[in-house]
């Protein structure tokens, strides 16, 4: 009987919290890696590794000996016109988004190997199909993010598959600024076509779904979870 474990950074927020909590419902267990602990990194079959993933080294000893997903949830919302945007905060995008990605993929690729078969989730943004003004800098850092999906799925296939999910605006503590009031949200839901702001589970059943053997034959994907934003003109 196989083993189902999976390993979720950034998982005590946000979209990662949420997919946590799906996870954890039929999962055999689920290592969490986030700066701070939650009410769901606390859940029985739920392990907590306290890092910073820009910071500090992940160790494989601390990971299960056979990985069935992994999913890199950090993410950055670095918005502000080009004039603005200066070389250490590109870097720290790219650091986190890109870089801190890689890290814990190195981390936990032989557990992955080592699975019958595994699946590994990153996240960009719908602004790097649409070209949205300010936001060259996470643009930037999330494009990569797209690039590196289809090179590891290429590297990595048939053993494990890699795919990209692509949100729009998501209710989250990383939007809490530009959800800030009444007003904005009114705003930032009518900019989608479906005319409402997406949710957290929204992106997270999504991700669910491509970590799992439900998803066995796709790959190299980058799927837009968006409100119809990236292909719709209403």
């Amino acid at each position: 009987m196989s083993v189902s474990n999976y390993v979720v950074v950034g998982g005590s927020k946000g979209i990662g919290a949420q997919l946590v909590r799906r996870l954890a419902s039929a999962a055999d267990a689920v290592t969490v890696i986030s700066r701070t602990a939650s009410e769901v990194t606390t859940s029985q079959n739920v392990k907590h590794i306290e890092a910073d993933i820009t910071q500090d080294e992940i160790s494989p000893d601390d990971l299960p000996s056979v990985i069935s997903g992994l999913a890199y949830c950090p993410g950055s919302i670095s918005l502000g016109p080009i004039r603005r945007v200066d070389a250490p905060s590109m870097l720290a995008d790219y650091e986190l988004n890109v870089v801190g990605a890689v890290k814990c993929l190195q981390a936990a690729l032989n557990a992955m190997k080592a699975a019958e078969a595994s699946s590994m989730v990153l996240f960009s943004t719908v602004a790097v199909g649409q070209g949205l003004p300010m936001h060259a800098s996470v643009a930037a850092a999330k494009g990569a993010v797209e690039g590196l999906t289809r090179a590891l799925a290429a590297e990595l296939a048939p053993k494990i598959r890699v795919n990209c999910i692509a949100p729009s605006l998501t209710d989250t503590p990383l939007a809490e600024k530009l959800l800030a009031n009444e007003q904005k949200r009114a705003a930032m839901a009518d900019r989608h076509p479906l005319k409402r702001i997406g949710t957290p589970d929204d992106v997270a059943s999504l991700a669910e779904f491509l970590l799992t053997k439900d998803s066995s034959w796709i790959s190299g994907q980058v799927i837009g979870v968006d409100g119809g934003m990236s292909s719709l003109r209403v």
